[in-house]
């Protein structure tokens, strides 16, 4: 009798144990993708800008075909962060 709750109360915490490194490994991977992602972005986006300002002042004729461009890489750079905070919240609440 002594044994089976032993081996049961074993169990349990094996159990809990388990479920408790599953839910610390999800709020790391979140707080990885929430972090990174959105950064590299951010980079991205003031890298684009420099560069942008840079070509504007080089050649100001060019400033429309230039901004037009840049306006496009910047949208697909923050689509990104979009992607990395829907990525870290499918993995918190899945």
């Amino acid at each position: 009798m002594a044994t089976e709750v032993a081996n049961e109360a074993a169990g349990t915490v094996k159990a809990v144990y388990e479920t408790a490194i599953l839910l610390g490994s999800k709020n790391i991977a979140t707080a990885l993708a929430m972090t990174f992602g959105p950064m590299g972005a951010g980079i991205g986006i003031g890298l684009i800008g420099g560069r942008s300002a840079e070509a504007i002042g080089r050649n100001p004729e060019a400033s429309a075909k230039i901004q037009t461009a840049m306006i496009l890489m910047a949208a697909f750079a923050e689509a990104i962060a979009i992607y990395c905070i829907v990525f870290a919240l499918i993995i918190k609440f899945t």
